[in-house]
């Protein structure tokens, strides 16, 4: 598959299925993709080759921009998000360049947005496994929850709700996420980064 710029994007937000999961700080990739599938005005289906929901659509300003883009939810769990995400790329004939990640990040404080091409998974186990599954060589949208207080294990914080506190910016948070993917896709990566790196 080749890196053509015609090809689609694969969106990718990252999550646990469930309503008990719905509202965790581990779910803020389901969050950004419910937004800008209500943005482009559809509705995730259950896809036909793979445990995800999806929604396919364009997403950008008219013309040479826009872009057709196929918005996904592993159905999976977030330890195995690669084998659905690798049966979407493969079935959509998306380059692994034009796989964006959305996904919480522990070593980025709440609130602030880091675009990046490529890297490790930092002990994020659904970037593990789409890593193990693909390679690293496609995009992610890191949006930072920060690190838990005091002795609280890892595990435990990002299976928590956010705060009341941090429940004030959500909707803010997520909005700029969502910005900066549809920026991400019209515009590339650098355009994107220089706009909502923090």
């Amino acid at each position: 598959m080749t890196d053509d710029a015609n090809a689609p994007w694969l969106i990718v937000g990252l999550g646990n299925p469930g309503p008990e999961y719905a509202a965790n700080r581990h779910n803020i990739g389901f969050m950004v993709v419910d937004l800008l599938a209500d943005r482009i005005r559809g509705s995730f289906k259950r896809a036909q080759k793979a445990q995800a929901q999806v929604v396919e659509g364009r997403m950008g300003p008219p013309g040479p921009e826009n872009r057709r883009v196929i918005l996904a939810k592993p159905m999976s769990y977030m330890n195995l998000s690669g084998g659905p995400v690798t049966a979407l790329r493969d079935f959509y004939k998306v380059p692994t360049a034009h796989v964006v990640a959305v996904h919480d990040e522990l070593d980025i404080d709440y609130g602030v947005l880091r675009l990046k091409l490529g890297g490790g998974d930092n002990g994020h186990n659904g970037l593990k496994s789409m890593t193990k599954a693909m390679g690293a060589d496609y995009h992610r949208v890191r949006c930072g929850i920060g690190r838990p207080p005091g002795r609280m294990q890892v595990a435990d914080f990002v299976l928590k709700d956010f705060s009341s506190t941090e429940r004030k910016d959500l909707d803010w948070f997520v909005d700029r996420a969502a910005d900066s993917v549809e920026c991400l896709v019209a515009e590339g990566l650098e355009r994107a980064q220089s706009a909502y790196n923090s």
